[in-house]
């Protein structure tokens, strides 16, 4: 079965043997599936995703950084996690202590960068868990953590699931939301439908068919007209849910990419937002290099927002990633660079721009900040809150 994109605007390097074998092993997986017909656009990217042993996220393959597929803020060095470090101390400091909870901690930079950060500021948690489905990651992340920050690995944890209850502290989620499998409608003259993946000449193909009730439901209140693609995430919502219900007293913080929803759906955005990236080459085409492949969608924040209202968590703030790292001592992380260190100056100066300006990851990059039970006005917030365009 080919492995080509068929997308025209791009030119893809092409697998090696051992990554052409390990996708053919998952698409006879993925066409088992479909041997009663097609399946749902949503349960494909799973399976590209999270097959056990298969998907993208399950297997060994390296994916995030230079060698890998993608490059993510805590990849850049350590001033994201710095900054993100700095509402974690403010946030514990009102608590009186607590944990921190990272969802999806990719190589376990993030994790490794804000514990050391917090030993600076001496506010570090009593626990750093690390919720991880990948066993690969897993250990990935034990590795990171143990190579950068020997001393504080003792103080995390591998979960594999959220904690029933009870968890006091800050749930943290960088570019988790973004790679949940998502539903794909197609607005036509002759109503609603949900995209679907079949065979096709021994190849994967899109099909659609009647959306779901509840597709159909939720894109009708959105208005759209004309011939119109995009998504709905409902596991990123069903995802805030389940955070909500561990959540006793404290927050999360949300930070991806994506948009209001106003923005998300856009007449001019009537392609929808599914993007891929496999060796730092961007397309549009999920259904090639299955299993060798990140698959993206941006989020809709305002669907976050009103997920997580409806499971009783209050909305504490949003604002660019620009603004919330500005907000949140870059100014002074900077500052405190030796000017005699041209070397360590042109490294932070480099990593500053591609995390604040608007044309790399300032604007596009939101965070979103929710609460139980936490009345204090978050730091990252102070200079821009951009709660009424939700």
């Amino acid at each position: 079965m080919p492995l080509n994109t068929d997308d025209p605007a791009t030119s893809l390097p092409e697998p090696g043997a051992d990554e052409a074998e390990h996708s053919l092993r998952l698409i006879e997986l993925m066409q088992s599936e479909m041997s009663t017909g097609p399946i749902d656009f949503s349960r494909f990217m799973e399976l590209a995703l999270y097959a056990p042993g298969l998907g993208y996220y399950s297997a060994g393959k390296t994916k995030f950084g230079e060698s890998g597929d993608f490059v993510t803020a805590p990849e850049l060095g350590n001033v994201f996690a710095r900054c993100l470090a700095r509402q974690c101390a403010q946030v514990l400091d009102e608590l009186n202590g607590g944990d921190i909870l990272e969802a999806g901690a990719g190589n376990g930079a993030l994790a490794a960068d804000i514990l050391l950060e917090l030993e600076n500021l001496q506010q570090l948690p009593r626990h750093y868990y690390i919720l991880e489905l990948s066993a690969d990651l897993r250990q990935r992340q034990h590795h990171r953590i143990a190579g950068i920050a020997p001393h504080l690995l003792e103080r995390v944890r591998w979960l594999d699931d959220f904690p029933e209850t009870g968890f006091e502290g800050i749930i943290l989620a960088n570019e988790l939301l973004d790679a949940m499998p998502v539903s794909v409608f197609h607005v036509m003259d002759d109503g609603i439908m949900q995209r679907h993946v079949t065979m096709e000449d021994n190849r994967f193909a899109w099909t659609d068919l009647p959306a779901s009730p509840q597709i159909r439901q939720r894109v009708k209140a959105l208005g759209l007209e004309g011939d119109y693609c995009s998504e709905i995430n409902l596991n990123a919502e069903a995802w805030i849910r389940s955070a909500a219900t561990t959540l006793t007293r404290g927050i999360m913080l949300l930070i991806d990419y994506g948009f209001p929803q106003h923005e998300y759906y856009h007449p001019q955005r009537n392609m929808g937002t599914l993007m891929c990236h496999y060796r730092h080459h961007a397309h549009t085409d999920p259904l090639a290099y299955v299993g060798l492949q990140d698959i993206t969608a941006h989020v809709d924040f305002t669907a976050m927002a009103q997920a997580a209202v409806d499971s009783g968590l209050d909305v504490l703030g949003y604002t660019s990633q620009a603004a919330f790292l500005m907000a949140s001592g870059l100014d002074e992380i900077m500052a405190g660079s030796h000017p005699d260190d041209a070397r360590q100056h042109l490294d932070l100066t480099i990593q500053v721009k591609k995390l604040t300006l608007p044309s790399e990851m300032g604007e596009l990059f939101k965070v979103l900040a929710l609460g139980k039970d936490f009345d204090a006005s978050l730091i990252g917030f102070s200079l821009q809150d951009r709660r009424d365009r939700l």
